[in-house]
């Protein structure tokens, strides 16, 4: 399959997805290295035309583009359900989003204020992502978009480069909490 049409097709996955579960919700392309994300502001999924086949390739367990598109299509859109909550983080991410450019990733992890607002950040993020997996599993239940094997698969994927960058980090943190309350012989 050529390249245009490749790009057609993914483009039709994700408005018939959409369309099937009754959501509305804008599809915007953008060239942004991330494969797929919900923009809670604006309210839209931002897609990568370009990412996403590379993004699939990346899978463990393989998955047809189709079902990958559909799966991903899905889970934006559970993050589009949950739109009231992401709101409601929307002061801490900003408090968040400011100590990061403040300091730099080496001083974020060396002092025990700024490392707890990382650890915090990717429990926002692990919580948030496990609402929208829910929400695309209700929406798959309902309208049968895709294979359970499939959209398992993704949904693991996706969510392990989550949890493995929460992993490291927390083991990070673990070892500075350990440091700093090491008691001091006197």
């Amino acid at each position: 399959m050529n390249n245009r049409i490749k790009m057609k097709r993914i483009k039709q996955w994700m408005r018939s997805t959409a369309d099937a579960v009754r959501m509305d919700t804008v599809l915007k392309r953008q060239q942004t290295g991330v494969n797929m994300s919900y923009d809670f502001i604006q309210d839209m999924v931002g897609y990568d035309l370009e990412r996403l086949p590379k993004a699939r390739r990346e899978m463990k367990q393989p998955v047809s583009l189709e079902a990958y598109v559909r799966t991903l299509t899905m889970h934006e859109l559970g993050h589009a359900v949950d739109r009231e909550a992401l709101l409601a983080s929307f002061d801490r991410t900003v408090e968040i989003f400011k100590m990061k450019k403040t300091y730099s990733a080496a001083e974020q992890r060396r002092d025990l204020g700024t490392f707890t607002m990382l650890i915090e950040e990717h429990e926002m993020n692990i919580a948030f992502e496990e609402t929208a997996w829910d929400n695309a599993e209700k929406m798959n239940r309902l309208h049968g978009i895709v294979d359970w094997n499939d959209f398992y698969n993704v949904k693991a994927h996706s969510l392990s480069t989550y949890q493995a960058c929460y992993e490291r980090d927390l083991r990070l943190y673990q070892r500075l909490l350990a440091a700093n309350s090491t008691p001091v012989a006197v």
